[in-house]
């Protein structure tokens, strides 16, 4: 058997995620705590007992997502599961820094600063109501690619999520975005629907995010990660530090490449993929993508209990 831990993205995000790791687990409690001592702010507190509205904050969401999956990574490893026990790490667009972080190549405290700014830059890259995303169901990536570009005109839209074989998503400005949801109905998709976001993420509009991580990312110290990383922009593993750090700038404005980096993983062997921190949204992907995959959601002292007594 050879598994992939995976770590998910924004969306997966839930008051009170994490809360009875931190209850049950010194190791995962730690984690909150050094994540409030890098941000200078009571994240973990919000996290358990804040708004949903705050915590959907693109700044917020995205360290508050990363401490969720660090915690129940720490959890399983009190259990005697660890990162190293599996082939490959990915993370589906934020989730990256999850794996990178769970992978050793980013510190807990480096990583929470990291998203913060990322979040924040993402959020402030594009003025609210210009851009918008949407979901296309039914249709594939490349026939979403030619909607986009139809729909594009002399504005951007571009297929930002290949997240599994009948689900992508478009990003741009709104009007183009629009275009595509009704180009995608008209040529057979099941569903498209707009997406309730505050920016469009991963596509060319997210520019002035990346250079703010490139700034970002150059003051930050990457070890080579203990697994290697299946990374978004390439759908296959990497392991070199300067690589990744390339990788992660050309990640704010290129597609999330998720069924791809599952079948590449699938392909090299991977039977199993353990969906660590919040939610079970890549194990539906999962499952769809490499059918016959075995999933498991790892997020709370329940899933892992679960784990020991099917072991």
């Amino acid at each position: 058997m050879s598994t992939a831990f995976v770590f998910p993205g924004q969306g997966a995000q839930t008051i009170g995620m994490g809360r009875d790791l931190a209850q049950n687990y010194p190791a995962a409690r730690a984690v909150f705590e050094e994540v409030d001592a890098a941000l200078g702010e009571n994240l973990s507190h919000l996290i358990w007992e804040g708004s949903a509205e705050d915590l959907t904050l693109t700044a917020n969401a995205q360290p508050a997502l990363m401490a969720t999956s660090i915690a129940a990574l720490r959890a399983l490893e009190a259990e005697g599961h660890n990162v190293t026990d599996a082939a490959f790490v990915a993370g589906h667009s934020l989730g990256e820094y999850s794996a990178l972080c769970a992978a050793g190549a980013l510190s807990v405290s480096d990583t929470a600063r990291l998203l913060r700014k990322r979040g924040a830059a993402m959020q402030s890259a594009v003025p609210v109501g210009v851009g918008a995303m949407a979901a296309i169901l039914g249709l594939d990536f490349e026939t979403v690619t030619g909607i986009a570009q139809e729909a594009a005109g002399d504005q951007v839209c571009q297929a930002a999520n290949d997240n599994d074989p009948a689900q992508v998503v478009v990003s741009g400005h709104l009007e183009a975005v629009e275009r595509a949801v009704t180009l995608a109905k008209q040529k057979g998709a099941k569903r498209a629907l707009m997406l309730p976001v505050s920016a469009p993420f991963h596509c060319t509009l997210m520019q002035p995010a990346a250079d703010a991580m490139a700034d970002a990312l150059s003051g930050v110290t990457i070890a080579a990660p203990s697994v290697p990383l299946v990374a978004n922009v390439r759908a296959c593993a990497v392991s070199d530090p300067e690589e990744i750090r390339a990788l992660l700038i050309k990640q704010v404005t290129g597609s999330v490449r998720w069924r791809e980096s599952v079948t590449w993983m699938a392909d090299q062997g991977v039977d199993t993929f353990w969906e660590i921190g919040a939610g079970k949204a890549l194990c539906g992907m999962i499952k769809r993508i490499a059918k016959g995959s075995g999933t498991l959601a790892i997020g709370t002292p329940g899933d892992i209990e679960q784990l020991k007594n099917n072991a």
